[in-house]
């Protein structure tokens, strides 16, 4: 009998059904990319099947390579000027009371692709003003004036996840800087106080207790709203390794502190990624 690759808690629905497949279909003919499978979401299948879907603009090659990411990495393919439009269109099919909209990292633009978060929150505001929308936005390298366009756009939510603690950028996200995430989160709120924020990170890959909660404490600090507390999952063996298995007992705790501490919503399991459940930090 084979062993389990992961813990049972960490189960998840088989892929299939009809309003999964409807939702695949659906995303294909209009030729756009989502986050669910581009990173290997485990929970696409529950996410699909409630017609929630992130979608992934700025093309599906990411011109960053960190270590816990699947998404494909190199050379990142020209701009679609058409995809605010396509996004917005799809949206609106799909009837999306909320919507998440993400990105690869464009460094090699020199706005990091911020226009085109602009456009596409734009785009969907024309055509819809029944869906509530949260941007998963890269750093911009600390561009303030890429963070301010975005903002502009008056999106409901801005989210940007901080990943990993501290210590563990070195490594995990060796282009990435800790304290230009965390000023990119404060420096939202300076530009306009209505939007909420958000971010989120990964336990698993070798942090310690107490890095956790200075992890939590810097945010909070930082003005942000809401946090995603999940556990990080291998996609390949070419990936950074999983260190440790945290059980939804320890989760849980991680979410009474955050509670505890003042976030306004705690998401915190196993299965919780960025934008699982997006809807209810809000609503």
């Amino acid at each position: 009998m084979n062993k389990r690759r992961h813990p049972d808690w960490l189960k998840v629905p088989l892929r299939g059904g009809k309003t999964f497949t409807e939702m695949k279909n659906i995303l294909r003919n209009a030729k756009l990319n989502t986050i669910c499978e581009e990173a290997k979401c485990p929970n696409i299948v529950e996410c699909f099947n409630n017609k929630t879907a992130v979608f992934l603009i700025l093309g599906d090659i990411c011109s960053r390579n960190c270590l816990y990411c699947n998404v494909r990495h190199g050379k990142p393919s020209p701009l679609n000027p058409n995809e605010p439009f396509d996004v917005a269109e799809s949206v609106k099919k799909l009837g999306l009371k909320y919507v998440v909209i993400t990105s690869v990292t464009r460094d090699d633009l020199v706005d990091g692709g911020a226009n085109i978060f602009y456009k596409t929150v734009k785009e969907i505001r024309k055509l819809t003003n029944k869906c509530m929308i949260e941007v998963l936005i890269p750093d911009f390298s600390g561009n303030m004036g890429s963070l301010e366009r975005i903002i502009k756009s008056k999106p409901d939510v801005i989210n940007h996840n901080i990943e990993v603690c501290k210590r563990l950028f070195q490594n995990i996200r060796p282009e990435g800087n800790y304290e230009t995430s965390l000023s990119i989160l404060k420096n939202i709120k300076k530009f306009d106080k209505k939007i909420k924020t958000k971010s989120g990170f990964m336990l698993g890959l070798g942090e310690k207790k107490n890095e956790i909660i200075n992890t939590m404490e810097d945010l909070y600090k930082n003005k942000v709203d809401f946090i995603t507390i999940g556990q990080y999952l291998q996609p390949t063996i070419y990936h950074a390794k999983i260190i440790k298995y945290y059980t939804p007992k320890e989760f849980n705790e991680y979410k009474k502190f955050g509670e505890k501490i003042g976030f306004k919503n705690v998401e915190s399991g196993p299965l919780v990624r960025s934008s699982y459940h997006a809807n209810r930090a809000i609503n």
